[in-house]
């Protein structure tokens, strides 16, 4: 496949806190995240990974970007694709235009990667948006085309990073955790109900997916955890 730059991102989203301020305590502790993401993985490699939640304005969307930024940092050639076909927000955070993305190369045979992909003012960064929104999303990320697609762009990528929509209510993020290497869980402190992590978590069970972890999400600064997300006021 070769790689055209037909569109570039503009100016830097602020809460993309790993481009703006790669050495503040978040950005360190996405960098922890990264390094326990590859530890988990030793025994097998990692060519994708889905970041999803249980339901809405958990962070998924920026934990997704920010990761994806600092896997890039460490060298390795990343896509981050918009799986949310619904409620679409990487765009947003890279301040680009949607236009094109993942469901003209669902739709249209003739459609090519290359002319569909954002490169990142991040070195190694691309994007793949979601394009136009479909009427029925999970038919086309549980397509067979959808599979061609995943299996083509794994071999001109180090590392694939999809963001999915919630998993309670949707099929679209399931089928997709079912497919990947990796499953990463944001859960939103505060706002999190024990009965919708559960609900999730047998979701995923039925699918088989490969939990790696979870991300504590929007939590108070004292908490000595992986948890230091509460900068971010733009959710999924």
């Amino acid at each position: 496949m070769a790689h055209k730059k037909k569109k570039t991102t503009k100016s830097l989203a602020g809460n993309l806190i790993t481009l703006v301020n790669p050495s503040s305590l978040v950005s360190e502790q996405f960098k922890t995240l990264r390094t326990n993401i590859q530890f988990t993985m030793v025994d097998q490699k990692l060519k994708t990974l889905v970041i999803t939640s249980a339901a809405p304005n958990a962070g998924k969307s920026t934990v997704s970007a920010n990761l994806a930024v600092t896997f890039a940092m460490q060298g390795l050639k990343v896509l981050l694709v918009e799986c949310d076909l619904r409620r679409p927000s990487v765009h947003k955070l890279f301040h680009v235009s949607n236009i094109k993305g993942i469901t003209n190369l669902l739709t249209d045979s003739e459609a090519r990667i290359e002319d569909n992909l954002v490169v990142s003012e991040q070195e190694n960064l691309s994007l793949l948006l979601s394009g136009p929104l479909p009427p029925n999303p999970a038919e086309l990320l549980g397509s067979n085309r959808m599979g061609q697609l995943q299996a083509e762009l794994e071999n001109h990528f180090d590392l694939i990073i999809f963001d999915t929509p919630p998993l309670l209510g949707f099929t679209d993020g399931q089928i997709l955790a079912g497919r990947s290497d990796g499953t990463i869980f944001v859960i939103h402190h505060g706002i999190a109900k024990k009965e919708n992590m559960l609900k999730a978590n047998e979701i995923l069970k039925r699918v088989n997916a490969n939990v790696l972890g979870a991300v504590y999400n929007f939590a108070p600064q004292s908490t000595q955890d992986m948890s230091y997300y509460d900068y971010y006021n733009e959710r999924d």
